[in-house]
């Protein structure tokens, strides 16, 4: 239960990082986000955040 709640977060925080990424580069429009350069900037911290989430949930246990 604990990996899958890790996993949907990591892929959450992914998401949302490059949906604001996008929105900060004016690609994605009708935000008041859209053009903002401080959502270009905060958007691939937060998606690199959920990748690396995604890696330790995924990277299996370390062999004894």
């Amino acid at each position: 239960m604990k990996k899958i709640v890790a996993c949907a977060f990591g892929i959450l925080l992914t998401v949302a990082g490059v949906v604001w990424t996008l929105q900060g580069l004016g690609y994605l429009k009708g935000s008041s986000m859209t053009g903002s350069s401080f959502w270009a900037l905060v958007g691939p911290v937060v998606a690199a955040l959920g990748v690396a989430l995604l890696y330790v949930t995924f990277r299996g246990q370390p062999k004894r």
